[in-house]
């Protein structure tokens, strides 16, 4: 019986020394036996990020934006159009905006749906089917809507300002109108720079604070700040505000610094980046460009967080705490994944490419991303004792085995991809491949053999097949020199 190899499924984790700690986990994630037993294996597996799949292609580029109104259905502007899509993913030009470049934020109220994109507003009436760029004169370009209690509220940008509309006139056919009330976030001078509803509490995110509002029903102004709710850390990337799970994230920054991801743990932030994830945030060239949309499936609720300028994304699953990686692969080399935002509608994960005009499912049942092959690589934690060398005979990759397709050609003797380091992941040895199994043959072995030796290793695995991928963990066979 060959040893587990115990670490083997665990999060993507590299320091500034690969030395020290080189893990990664690219396209996988961990999923947690929740009886805890784990058969004498592990008590976590890997499973395979969702793959995504093309719905439809809007005639504009690129997606800024996509949002499931109250009324059902599905909104996304993309290049200086609005959209709205069927439930058979058929899409309607709806308007044109005056800008076709940046992200949009969206919101309503049932009969309104207002798009701010950063410069101007634009309101889609759903019952007189009308759009129309928002001319009020108490309206100012705006990065942000949200909708709390019958008010749109906006920023006013390069300022502490938010604003509100009027109270609705009760008429479906109405568009929104503004009071010219305001307020100001002054608990700090800095500008604020976004906000969100969540739970009926009004989210005001500054450079280096944030506050929280309700809406307290005042007559002057019936938004009014929460006692005790002031937080003296705010957000390093406006768009990288995002909820889920019934609390908000966000990336953080204050006056000592940026690059920690806080979630709110009641009006406190807490950190949930590692320094793993902090280290790599502090090598990008800047952050400020980030952008965050979250989703749930199959338990796993994600904070999905995008780094366009240094073409990286790292995903937050708050049902393990773990971090891990996902990316896109094109001509064998790693990139940022396709996805920008998000909505779920018509019972879909729906994302739109931050490129070109697709809408995407976004699901575990897909096997690669929109026909480009999906990389999932697992980088193991380092393999030593005392600095001895360690003779490996035996490598075995624990799976679901006789996942191969049906038919010809790639998927129908799906392969595994094995290599090593012996310098602390700084270089790798030669591919060595293995067989995961044809279809049905669920009891196949991976076994990679005469491996070598080494005073300290680390083994990659590497999966491109457009197949089902769950690597349950690993075993070794190895014995331990002299000196």
């Amino acid at each position: 019986m060959m040893p587990r190899f115990v670490g083997f499924i665990g999060p993507t984790y590299s320091l500034p020394s690969l030395n020290a700690d080189c893990q990664r986990a690219v396209n996988l994630y961990p999923e947690l036996d929740e009886t805890g037993q784990g058969n004498e294996r592990e008590v976590a597996s890997f499973a395979s990020a969702p793959g995504i799949s093309a719905l439809l292609t809007l005639s504009t580029t690129p997606i800024r934006g996509a949002y499931e109104a109250s009324n059902g259905t599905l909104y996304a502007v993309a290049g200086n159009k609005l959209y709205s899509i069927s439930s058979t993913w058929v899409a309607t030009s709806l308007g044109t905006l005056s800008t076709s470049s940046g992200q949009v934020s969206m919101a309503d109220d049932g009969f309104n749906l207002i798009i701010v994109d950063g410069t101007y507003g634009y309101d889609w009436n759903f019952s007189g089917a009308t759009f129309t760029v928002i001319s009020d004169p108490n309206f100012y370009a705006s990065d942000f809507v949200a909708y709390i209690d019958s008010y749109f509220i906006f920023n006013k940008n390069g300022t502490q300002t938010f604003y509100i509309s009027s109270l609705p006139s009760g008429t479906a056919t109405d568009n929104i109108a503004f009071s010219g009330d305001v307020a100001s976030a002054e608990g700090s001078p800095d500008n604020l720079i976004a906000l969100m509803a969540v739970h009926r509490d009004l989210w005001l995110f500054g450079d280096s604070s944030t506050e929280v509002w309700f809406d307290s029903g005042a007559n002057s102004f019936p938004f009014e700040q929460i006692q005790g709710a002031f937080i003296e850390y705010g957000c390093a990337a406006k768009w990288s505000a995002a909820k889920l799970a019934n609390t908000v994230f966000w990336l953080g920054k204050d006056e000592h610094g940026q690059g920690v991801v806080v979630m709110a743990n009641g009006y406190q932030p807490q950190r949930i980046s590692n320094h793993a994830v902090e280290f790599a945030l502090q090598s990008y060239s800047t952050i400020a460009d980030a952008v965050a949309w979250t989703y749930q499936e199959n338990g796993h609720s994600f904070y999905v967080l995008n780094f366009p300028t240094a073409d990286a994304t790292w995903v937050y699953d708050t049902t393990t705490n773990m971090w891990h990686e996902r990316a896109y692969t094109s001509n064998g080399v790693l990139h940022r994944h396709r996805g920008f935002c998000h909505a779920f509608a018509y019972e879909t994960h729906v994302v739109g490419d931050w490129q070109n005009g697709k809408l995407y499912k976004l699901s575990t049942s897909l096997f690669d991303d929109d026909g480009a092959p999906m990389t999932r690589m697992r980088v193991s934690p380092h393999l030593s004792k005392d600095m001895t060398r360690i003779f490996y005979s035996d490598f075995q990759l624990d799976m679901e085995a006789g996942v191969g397709i049906d038919g010809s050609g790639q998927g129908t003797d799906p392969q595994a991809i094995l290599q090593f380091s012996n310098d602390g992941g700084h270089t790798w040895s030669n591919e060595k491949w293995a067989s995961m199994g044809k279809i049905g043959q669920t009891k196949w072995r991976a076994i990679w053999r005469r491996l070598g030796q080494a005073r300290d290793r680390v083994f990659k695995v590497t999966i491109t097949e457009p197949v089902k991928v769950r690597l349950i963990g690993a075993e070794l066979n190895f014995e331990q020199g002299i000196s």
